[in-house]
């Protein structure tokens, strides 16, 4: 059987989770509006854009267990491609609701497999290289993303609005065909395959714990802004559906860039927990302030400054999340922390939804800034208690010394 050199396969990685990401990313801008076009209430809306979540909370920190039980990490990727290009052809056979959330949700069981990306991708590089790892994969997360998204009102523009759903069935179809290309990562060898009861350890490790609630808040913001709702309010300011072109570009080229920068460079400089500190209070304003801008020139700018920040905390949460996980247990880990960080995804969009019916479409933004606040007076309180457990710690090693 053909087998992949080192380099040839981090490449095909790389591009199966460009594809994988720009599959359903190339219609989540326009997500919102096709289906008010379809008739569909803020609420229903709200339910759809949640069922995406709703499926990972189900079905992710299972796929983690089964993973580490088999050992193997290239079934699931394989069938996260399947679901993927599955999801947009549901999508694309039929103009009606139910068909929409069909779609919806078969991307949710998607997402779910990404368990397996990530700790398969983290088995390529050294165990104390994991921050740097999930830097690059948050790049390549983000860069999938920026592809589909960037197309998305172009699509729309030339095709109609079931043209982004077919362009994502073929991005899904041609990853299936080249995931088939990938080996699985050497670690998948040693050690011991996950038992149930080695699953409450894993859960009850409390930097997981905390970065895991981090992450439900962050994520909540993301699905009820970007990924939810920002596309309809800039509709709702006069912009063309072209436009939204310009609205994703905005946000995801500077999520992108400094996903990249955050693990590699901002966090070995300045601390995660600054770095996290940082990007959780800035977004919670950005998010704040969007229903305040009644200009679509202006919201880009807001929207750029949105994505900037978003993509300083979003690598170093996932991390942190692995970072003092055991090899073999790591796959648990993630779809726990992964599971957990879907309740953001559901409860964010779905909660907005209903925000926005009874209170307009700018209060889901209202809630969505005070979700940020809420993270950002969390992620103060444990950067301090890590201080002050790290001096701690010095403090001891000093008497030690002396002593000695």
């Amino acid at each position: 059987m053909f087998k992949l050199n080192d380099r040839a396969n981090h490449a095909v990685f790389a591009i199966v989770t460009l594809l994988f990401w720009a599959s359903p990313y190339v219609y989540v801008p326009i997500l919102s509006p096709y289906l008010e076009e379809l008739g569909a209430s803020y609420t229903i809306a709200g339910i759809v854009l949640g069922s995406y979540g709703l499926m990972q909370i189900i079905l992710r920190l299972p796929f983690g267990i089964t993973s580490d039980k088999l050992r193997r990490r290239k079934p699931f990727v394989l069938l996260g491609m399947l679901c993927a290009t599955l999801s947009c052809v549901s999508l694309a056979s039929s103009e009606t609701v139910g068909w929409a959330l069909a779609g919806r949700i078969l991307s949710g069981i998607s997402a779910s497999t990404w368990v397996a990306f990530t700790v398969m991708y983290a088995g390529y590089y050294r165990s104390n290289e994991a921050t740097r790892a999930m830097g690059n994969i948050s790049l390549l997360i983000a860069s999938g993303q920026l592809a589909g998204m960037i197309l998305s009102g172009l699509l729309v523009e030339w095709g109609g609005w079931l043209a982004p759903f077919a362009t994502g069935g073929l991005f899904g179809f041609v990853g299936l065909l080249l995931a088939f290309l990938l080996k699985e990562p050497e670690e998948r060898l040693g050690g011991q395959p996950m038992r149930v009861g080695d699953l409450l350890p894993v859960m009850k490790e409390r930097l997981l714990l905390k970065v895991s609630t981090l992450s439900i808040l962050a994520h909540g913001i993301l699905f009820i802004t970007m990924f939810g709702f920002t596309p309809s309010y800039a509709l709702s300011l006069g912009a063309s559906k072209a436009e939204l072109t310009w609205l994703s570009a905005a946000f995801m080229i500077p999520h992108a860039l400094f996903a990249y920068l955050s693990g590699r460079y901002l966090a070995p400089r300045f601390g995660a927990w600054n770095v996290v500190l940082t990007g959780l209070a800035m977004s919670a304003l950005c998010s704040a302030l969007t229903p305040l801008v009644a200009d679509f020139r202006l919201l880009l700018a807001t929207q750029a400054l949105n994505g900037l920040f978003q993509g300083l905390h979003f690598p170093l949460l996932l991390g942190l999340a692995i970072e003092r996980i055991d090899g073999d247990r790591r796959a648990t880990a993630m779809g726990f922390y992964q599971a957990v960080y879907a309740i953001g995804m559901f409860a964010g969009p779905f909660v907005a939804g209903f925000l926005n019916e009874t209170g307009g479409l700018r209060s889901g933004f209202y809630f969505a800034g005070l979700l940020g606040a809420a993270a950002a007076a969390l992620a103060l309180r444990w950067k301090r208690a890590a201080a002050e457990a790290s001096a701690a710690r010095i403090r001891g090693n000093e008497r030690s010394k002396t002593v000695t």
